[in-house]
C-alpha cells in the first residue's frame, strides 16, 4: 500500500465487484442468463441447480441486478466493497508506474 485517499463521487470512477450464486432450474436458467446479458455480467460457474455470476459496476447497477435476481433465489453473495480511482491524468502519488 502506498497511500489511502478518500475520493468523492464526481471526481472519481467508482465500482463494486460481486459474485452471486443464484438458484436455477431448467425453466428459470434462460431468464437468469438474459438478466446476466442485460447487465453485462458474466457467468463464472455452472452446475445443474445454480449459476455463479460475476458483476462489476456502480452501486445503482449492482442493486438493480440484485433486485432482478431475488425472484430466482440468491443463495450466496461475495462483495468487494467500493473501489475507486481519481478522474484525469493526475494520480494520488506523483510517481508514474510502468510495466
Amino acid at each position: 500500500m502506498i497511500k489511502i485517499v478518500e475520493l468523492e463521487d464526481p471526481q472519481s470512477v467508482q465500482r463494486e465487484h460481486m459474485l452471486i450464486k443464484v438458484r436455477v432450474d431448467h425453466q428459470t436458467r434462460s431468464h437468469v442468463l438474459e438478466a446476466v446479458n442485460l447487465f453485462r455480467a458474466r457467468v463464472v460457474d455452472v452446475v445443474t441447480d445454480a449459476l455463479v455470476i460475476e458483476v462489476t459496476g456502480d452501486t445503482g447497477k449492482i442493486q438493480a441486478f440484485l433486485r432482478v435476481l431475488e425472484q430466482y433465489g440468491i443463495k450466496e453473495i461475495a462483495q468487494s466493497g467500493l473501489i475507486a480511482v481519481g478522474r484525469g491524468a493526475k494520480s494520488i502519488t506523483e510517481r508514474v508506474y510502468k510495466n
